[in-house]
């Protein structure tokens, strides 16, 4: 991500070493933001991270590599956090077409798919349960919104002690900056910022072992 003042005072001093047992976590592609009709849906970023998120999970798939996908959606205003954004409380409810996981991204044949109700994947879920039975040691974590919902999930996988590894091709967010300015931000302190292609790599490799 370059130097800086952050790296002059001992950031990104640290590379992480991709483990033994990956899972690819996807957080919150769900219709809401990825289908067009829909306030959120029309976000290229987010287009362009779904379609390379579901070529990464063929891959991943392929190698038998667990597969956890979430969206949010809520009860009622009575469960609901004070979101800030307006759709979410037009629409995010259980049972709304907003909810349903993009087809691109999903094969209900392998996905673990549930549902959270805060920014990160980890918050009250089962998520843990089910990477701690598969015997998860490094996580992918792919979605939106990078600067929201990709990053709260960063921080407690990281929290977890977990390798934490994201494909920044697989992530998306309304806007170039804040995706940016929060890619190199993580990079520094919690994760290693990579390409699809090098996941894709690192499955292959496992598999030759």
């Amino acid at each position: 991500m370059g130097q800086d003042r952050y790296s002059d005072v001992g950031y990104a001093s640290q590379a992480i070493e991709f483990g033994l047992r990956p899972a690819v976590l996807v957080v919150d592609l769900q219709l809401a933001f990825t289908d067009p009709q829909y306030p959120l849906g029309n976000l290229p970023m987010v287009q362009q991270a779904t379609d390379r998120t579901g070529e990464l999970l063929r891959v991943a798939r392929s190698h038998g590599v667990p597969v956890a996908s979430c969206y949010t959606a809520y009860g009622s205003e009575q469960d609901m956090p004070h979101w800030k954004v307006q759709a979410v409380h037009d629409q995010f409810y259980y049972g709304h077409p907003c909810t349903a996981i993009d087809p691109r991204v999903l094969d209900e044949a392998h996905d673990f798919v549930f549902c959270k109700n805060a920014p990160s994947i980890f918050f009250l879920t089962p998520v843990t349960t089910f990477l701690h039975k598969h015997g998860v040691d490094t996580v992918i974590i792919t979605g939106c919104t990078t600067s929201g919902c990709v990053r709260a999930s960063v921080v407690d996988a990281f929290s977890h002690g977990y390798r934490v590894f994201v494909p920044e091709d697989c992530v998306g967010d309304v806007d170039e900056r804040p995706h940016q300015d929060n890619l190199r931000d993580i990079s520094r302190r919690y994760c290693e910022v990579v390409t699809a292609a090098d996941i894709e790599r690192e499955f292959a490799s496992l598999a030759g072992r």
